[in-house]
């Protein structure tokens, strides 16, 4: 596989009111794969939404290079190829929904981009049943539930044919029922679409479905890993302030306690054959 998203010592700085330069990223050098399922873990403030930022091209570094499907994305003459390749979904499907009805919402991108008329609607249908909205075409978008617009807004980027999409904390305003959906869609995107996923989120439950976690910490990479990896290392993931999957936090606490259990159990059910194996 290729590299679709490369970062070399990236650097990205802001500065507050009074010009005073803040650095959010510190020399990033990151790859990812085509097809791949990653997941960007940080606490507030720890650079995750910022470093998500650059792959679509919503901010430029301040230092160092970030390539977009080989593409350098300081070149502003390639800023449109970079979005085609790397699309955004944002926190609030609110701010990306801008039709009054749910199929012309999606198409909206594709009249932009003067993809013929008969494709449009091919592909806003195959969009629309993709993540499960098609029943939903000619309703109204402020009527549907947070799960079900975010679901709209997720079709309106996959209508576009992006190779990677960015979701900047999906679910954050979200009810664990809209979480679940919008989690089985991004899945579904991974494994039957092939697409990139690359997903910034604070929820544990989320990131055990990635393939790959990244921690960020104080805008630097603090851990690279598998999630049976990363989240077993509990003490230094609570040291930068993160928590971990509640099953390995159970066996964690009473592998701790002198039960001396494995505690790599990502799942509710290898938690409970871990269990029901000691109590055996």
């Amino acid at each position: 596989m290729s590299a679709i998203i490369k970062t070399e010592e990236l650097e990205y700085a802001y500065y507050d009111e009074n010009n005073v330069p803040h650095k959010a990223l510190r020399g990033i050098d990151l790859e990812i794969e085509e097809g791949d399922f990653v997941a960007v873990l940080g606490h507030n403030g720890s650079g995750k939404s910022t470093l998500a930022g650059h792959f679509n091209g919503i901010r430029l570094p301040s230092g160092g290079t970030v390539w977009v499907d080989g593409i350098d994305t300081k070149q502003e003459d390639r800023l449109y190829d970079v979005r085609r390749a790397c699309a955004m979904v944002f926190q609030n499907p609110d701010n990306q929904i801008v039709a009054t009805v749910v199929e012309e919402d999606v198409a909206f991108a594709l009249e932009n981009l003067g993809v013929p008329p008969a494709e449009i609607r091919q592909r806003v249908d195959e969009a629309l049943k993709a993540v499960g909205m098609y029943e939903f075409r000619r309703h109204a978008p402020h009527k549907l539930s947070g799960g079900q617009k975010q679901r709209v807004a997720i079709a309106g980027v996959i209508a576009i044919r992006p190779r990677c999409i960015v979701f900047d904390e999906p679910t954050a305003m979200l009810d664990p029922a809209g979480r679940r959906e919008v989690m089985r869609v991004i899945g579904r995107l991974n494994r039957e679409l092939n697409a990139t996923v690359i997903l910034i989120t604070h929820h544990m439950d989320e990131a055990v479905q990635a393939n790959r976690v990244v921690v960020m910490s104080a805008g630097k990479i603090m851990l690279d890993g598998t999630p049976r990896e990363i989240f077993t290392q509990v003490d230094l993931l609570r040291e930068l302030r993160l928590t971990v999957p509640q099953t390995i936090e159970v066996l964690h606490d009473l592998d701790a306690a002198g039960a001396q259990l494995p505690i790599d159990a990502l799942s509710v059910q290898e938690c409970a054959d871990i269990l029901t194996r000691y109590l055996q």
